[in-house]
Parts: structure tokens; sequence; C-alpha cells
């Protein structure tokens, strides 16, 4: 028996239930995790007395997957939000260091660098983003560019004075605790520590902050540390890492547009080649054409991603590829936010046999990530003959209805309804139960209930439970 803790990033449905769900696949893990409700959400940090608690009552652990932001600030949004001093979150992580150094075999863990958003929207950032938030992005990226191109001309600074010194206050703040880490990780302390790049420009403070920390991984030759592009995905990464070492899993990428690689993803700042490469690394598997494990398919997009909540939607005429009969996941990133129709109505008409997933989830990133670790753990579970095919197909159910369902068909009204978007949900619930039977007959998998939720109150995150 494995036995696997995770300190998540929120309460989001994919960070916490998705973890629970796909992990559920192997009988012989065995996961904990704080009770959901001591877990931050959009408006309210984590309870970190009680994850303290529970790391404390630990014991045996193989590993621990535990995101930074949730130890140092309480969650990944409130990293940008709370007041406390570098001096108050310093002694935070340092009892987390002193808790958990004795009780677990190996730590995994990932901390951000944080994002600058390119809008005047403040739901995860501080109330001054409103109206400001763009300008701190312009201001960013021409404060990098500039020195980057050595031309000085182009910064120009519009900012209220006290506004921009609470932000590059906020952000020398965390930066200097990520070298905290940086330190740890020398001393090997962690097994892996990733630094999550989240919704990345070309240049910005957080591009320049990434570049300090590789260049101190490199100069110090930090084995052990990481940059990659991502948020979310990034625990299910480490998870799947935790898993397959010393497995070799080799991995084929097959790309359905093989000349569109070079192209860039919505919200990063690598190619859609780099990002598979990335993802594949970071859980800890190879690339191998010839001699493989799985093969992982990529509905990659031709000349540019679409955007289902930019109302950007790109359907593919993809509707007469036949898949492999070897073992394969999917990874549908034709569209940011959510699935390619045409794509999923041409899986359905596929056999199920040799299928190990389905993701569509947000960014490419994520979509990649997601995949990848449900494919593995599953993978791994037949292979050691502990392998759970209700839990397989429930997890399957829920990304195909959430993915597909949801955010490429029902949440364009939900986001519309405002401000009830539980009652848009509502409204769309018999849509949503009538597109649930094609998955059940994809499937063969029949949920006696589904309910739906909004757990932030906004129309991004569907929490799906099913019985």
């Amino acid at each position: 028996m494995i036995k696997i803790a995770v300190i998540p990033i929120d309460n989001r449905p994919i960070c916490y239930d998705l973890i629970e769900d796909i992990l559920s696949i192997n009988n012989d893990i065995e996961l904990f995790m704080p009770d959901i409700k001591y877990l931050g959400g959009l408006n309210n940090q984590s309870n970190i007395n009680e994850i303290f608690n529970f790391l404390e009552n630990l014991a045996d652990i193989d590993f621990l997957i535990v995101s930074l932001d949730t130890i140092a600030y309480g969650g990944l949004i409130p990293s940008r939000r709370i007041e406390d001093d570098f001096k108050t979150i310093k002694e935070r992580i340092e009892k987390f260091k002193t808790i958990v150094q004795k009780k677990v075999k190996k730590i995994l863990a990932f901390s951000s660098i944080m994002r600058i958003s390119n809008n005047n929207i403040n739901e995860e950032e501080k109330q001054y983003w409103s109206q400001w938030g763009k300008r701190i992005f312009d201001w960013s990226y021409y404060l990098h560019k500039s020195e980057v191109e050595k031309s000085y001309n182009c910064v120009i600074n519009k900012i209220p004075k006290d506004i921009l010194e609470d932000y590059i206050k906020t952000r020398k703040r965390n930066f200097e605790i990520n070298k905290i880490y940086l330190n740890w990780a020398e001393e090997n302390f962690f097994d892996t520590l990733i630094f999550s790049k989240d919704d990345c420009a070309e240049f910005g403070l957080n591009v320049k902050e990434a570049n300090e920390l590789n260049k101190i991984i490199k100069e110090k030759n930090i084995k052990k540390a990481f940059i990659k592009t991502g948020a979310d995905e990034i625990p299910l990464g480490l998870i799947t890492r935790a898993l397959s070492k010393n497995q070799n899993i080799k991995i084929n990428p097959i790309f359905l547009e093989k000349n569109s690689l070079n192209l860039i993803s919505k919200y990063e700042d690598i190619s859609i080649y780099d990002c598979v490469k990335g993802q594949i690394s970071l859980a800890g598997c190879n690339i191998n054409e010839n001699d493989f494990d799985l093969e992982m398919i990529i509905n990659n997009f031709k000349k540019e991603q679409g955007d289902l909540v930019l109302g950007e939607s790109i359907n593919s005429n993809k509707n007469k590829i036949l898949f492999s009969a070897k073992n394969h996941f999917i990874a549908d990133v034709n569209n940011a936010n959510g699935s390619d129709l045409n794509f999923v109505e041409n899986i359905f008409k596929q056999n199920n046999s040799n299928f190990f997933g389905y993701c569509a989830y947000n960014t490419s990133a994520n979509t990649i990530g997601c995949a990848l670790f449900c494919a593995v753990v599953k993978f791994l579970a037949i292979k050691n003959n502990s392998y759970n095919e209700t839990a397989f197909k429930k997890i399957q159910f829920i990304r195909f209805l959430d993915d597909w369902a949801y955010q490429a068909i029902s949440r364009k009204f939900v986001r519309e309804n405002k401000p009830d978007y539980y009652d848009g949900l509502m409204q769309k619930e018999e849509e949503l139960n009538k597109n649930a039977k094609k998955i059940s007959e994809f499937l063969n998998f029949y949920p006696k209930k589904i309910s739906y939720s909004l757990p932030w109150d906004r129309s991004f995150e569907i929490r799906i439970k099913i019985n």
C-alpha cells in the first residue's frame, strides 16, 4: 500500500475532488488530505492551524505533495492578497518544515511565482486591480522589456504611488519566500520543488523572477528544483511523478496538427510541443515514439487556439479519425476552457477499449497534466492488479460532463445569467442530463443520480457529484 498525503491549493473540484477520484482508480493507494472545510476558497484563506494539525497526525507517509502557497499564505489567491509580512510567513513555513521533515519519506512541493493578470478584474486580486490591473500589467511588461532590450523610453507609469508601492512590496515578499525554498532544495529537503508560472506573457516581473530563480538553480546546480508553466495541474504532475518513479513509463505523443507544434496556447508562454514535453517530464515519464506504454493523442489547434470563455470556439473537422488500438489517452487543447465539440462527437463513435482518459480543462497545461495523471494511475493499477474500473469510469464521466457538456455547451448561458449563476445552472440541468446520457453510452456507466453546484459562486468551477 502506497500512502500519499496531499495539501491542495484550495477547495476547487479540480484541486480536491479530482485528486481523490483519480487516485481511487488504484486500490493500492491510500490518500490523506485535510478535510475540505479547512481549505480556502475564492474569498477565504485555508485554516493553516488545522493544516498543521493534519500534518502533525500523519504517520509513515511515503509521499507528501504540498502546495507551499497554502502553507505560507492560505492558498494561491491569498498569496496575492494577504497583508502578512515576510517575518510572519517565514515563521509559518519554518514550522511546516519542522513538522514534516521527520514524518514523510519524500516531499514534492510547488510554489507559485505571483502572476500578473492582463485585465481590470479583481476577482482573484487585490481590490485596486479593478481600476489599475491593466496598467500594472503594462508597466511590468514594458519595465522588463526595456531591461531586456535596453530601450528605456517605453516605460510609462501612471499608477498612484501608494498602489504601486503596495504591489511591489507583495511581489518582493513572495519572491524572497521562494528563495528560501530554493535554499531548502539545496539542502535536499525536497525530493522535487516546482516554481509555477501562471498566466504568463513574454515579459513581466513574474517572468523576470522566474529567470532569476532559474539562474540560482543553475549556479548552485540544484538538481531537484524546476520552473514550469502552469498552476492547477502541477500537484497532479507531482503525484504522477511520485508514482512513476523507477517505473520507466514511456509516452508517445501524437499531435493531430503536426505542422502547428510551435504555436503557443492562450495563457501560456511556451509552444504546445514544449508544453507536452514539459508535462511528461514533470510526471517522471519519458517520450518514446517506438517502444511505448501509452499513446497521448493531442487535439492541438491548427492556427490559433480557441477560447470558449471569450466566445472564440473552434470546432475542428477531425470527425473521421480512428484512434489507435493501443493504450491511448486524449488531451483536447483545440480550445482553452473546454472541449472541441466535433472532436468529442468523434470520440463517442469509437470503441472505448484501450481508452485511458480524456481531458479538456482550462489551459493546455491543465489539460495535459490532468490527462497524464489519470492515464498513468490507470496504467500502474492494471500493471499491479489493483485496478478499479468503476472509479475510472466515474472520473471520465465527470471529465466529459464538465469539459464537454458544461464548459463547451451549457456554460455560456450560465455565465451570462448574472448575477444568479446558480439559477442559470439549474435552467441548464435538463440539457446537462441529456448530454450525460451520451457519455453513459460511451463509457457503459450509468449513475443513479447527478447533482451540480458552483462552489465559488461563479460559472467557471462546477462541482459534479454522482452516485
